[in-house]
């Protein structure tokens, strides 16, 4: 997850005016400059749930499970919150609400049953 999330980062800061995702983004191109702001900021916001995903893990390894384990859960939640206010917010955007949500979820039911 935190690898798919570095990836938007990159998408999202430095290449959101390529004509090759505007499928992705679902932007025209004629709105390029307009949603420069936003995709740069939610880029850096992407950016900062990679860094706490990767930190929970690190947290973890080093034997700080419950910190860890607290910094992981709660990325995963707002993952799952955030894909769904995703999908709330545009139900044409389910694709990509689900892109973001279904793996959190995922791992947050494992973790749940794994105990």
């Amino acid at each position: 997850m935190a690898l798919i999330l570095t990836t938007m980062w990159v998408l999202e800061t430095f290449f959101n005016g390529s004509r090759n995702l505007y499928s992705i983004f679902r932007t025209e191109p004629g709105d390029v400059a307009a949603v420069r702001m936003w995709a740069v900021n939610v880029g850096f916001v992407n950016l900062c749930f990679a860094a706490g995903l990767a930190a929970g893990l690190w947290l973890i390894n080093i034997g700080n499970t419950d910190v860890g384990s607290g910094v992981l859960l709660f990325c995963l939640g707002s993952q799952v919150v955030l894909g769904a206010v995703l999908y709330g917010s545009n139900h044409y955007l389910w694709r990509g609400a689900l892109a973001q949500s279904l793996l959190p979820l995922a791992a947050l039911i494992c973790w749940a049953a794994l105990g």
